[in-house]
């Protein structure tokens, strides 16, 4: 899937914009195939599963992705099964991240939250129904080997798992109102953003049969983007607006959550994220220029505004 080669001009966010773009674009058309009706039996949990799913997010993590599928190699679009369990993945994480015995937020992305929309129970399958959604899929994609596609699985399990993400909202929640170490920062960061971004990086590279050297150098390259990328979320939190966010500010403080801005300060922090993206990127110069799109990508999520 070699979509859009050559769209590289000598204005790095004029090319950016358009790859992206054309990315989410082929990633919602196949979430459309992925995903259940809303018409069909249990029509409010589908309505619900669609509205969260198709609420305007970036789909970072299925276009990196397809992104280092392209860099390793891979050709075709059996990669998109994969790269759709990655969102459909993290949108199950949003919706219970949003209730109220979890950050308890009202709003995600401008608007109603899953469980203000519809009620807490439906949001909580919805999100129970994604999960399990995300590894059929996976399983299901025939033009992947069972080999790729047990790798696959496996990948995304451990990185949203008790040693992901889950162990790092955990950590997020018991660490509310703690003191500040940066040590306890970075667990919590690594855990819960980190190892998902990351995986979304390993799959395009499982998937295309990456050889070792490669799969290490983009691994890398994912943590190092997926740390710097809650940094820059964090200091979003600080010195963002509600109306950039699509959701409330300045909440981390009011939790007394542990965060980079609370641990060293927001230059501090911004020292950090720029320190870790310069880390990503060093990671990628095995591949050359062939790698702009995934480099373009980890400055966009730090300098990003929402």
């Amino acid at each position: 899937m070699r979509l859009g080669e050559g769209m590289k001009t000598s204005s790095g966010e004029r090319s950016l914009k358009a790859y992206l773009s054309e990315r989410r674009e082929a990633v919602d058309a196949a979430l459309e195939r992925f995903l259940p009706s809303a018409s069909v039996a249990n029509r409010k949990l589908h309505e619900a599963m669609r509205y969260s799913v198709f609420s305007g997010g970036k789909r970072l993590r299925p276009i990196l992705a397809l992104t280092a599928y392209e860099l390793a190699g891979g050709e075709g679009d059996a990669v998109l099964a994969p790269a759709c369990a990655t969102e459909l993945i993290h949108t199950y994480s949003l919706i219970h991240d949003d209730l109220p015995a979890m950050d308890d937020d009202d709003t995600r992305r401008g608007r109603p939250s899953c469980h203000k929309a519809f009620d807490e129970a439906t949001a909580i399958l919805a999100g129970d129904a994604l999960l399990p959604l995300a590894f059929e899929i996976v399983a299901r994609e025939g033009r992947l080997t069972p080999g790729i596609r047990l790798a696959v699985v496996a990948e995304l399990a451990a990185a949203n798992g008790l040693a992901g993400m889950v162990g790092g909202q955990v950590a997020d929640m018991e660490g509310e109102g703690t003191a500040v170490t940066v040590e306890a920062v970075e667990f919590i960061h690594l855990n819960k953003t980190a190892r998902p971004l990351r995986a979304a990086v390993l799959v395009g590279a499982l998937a295309a049969g990456a050889s070792s050297d490669d799969v290490a150098a983009l691994s890398t390259f994912g943590e190092r983007m997926g740390l710097a990328f809650q940094i820059a979320d964090d200091l979003l939190d600080v010195t963002g607006t509600e109306g950039e966010m699509g959701k409330a500010v300045g909440k981390d403080e009011g939790r007394g959550k542990l965060t980079y801005p609370a641990a060293v300060g927001v230059s501090g922090a911004t020292a950090r994220a720029k320190e870790l993206t310069e880390e990503a990127l060093a990671a990628l110069d095995v591949f050359g220029d062939r790698a702009w799109a995934l480099r373009e990508i980890a400055r966009f999520v730090v300098e990003r505004r929402n």
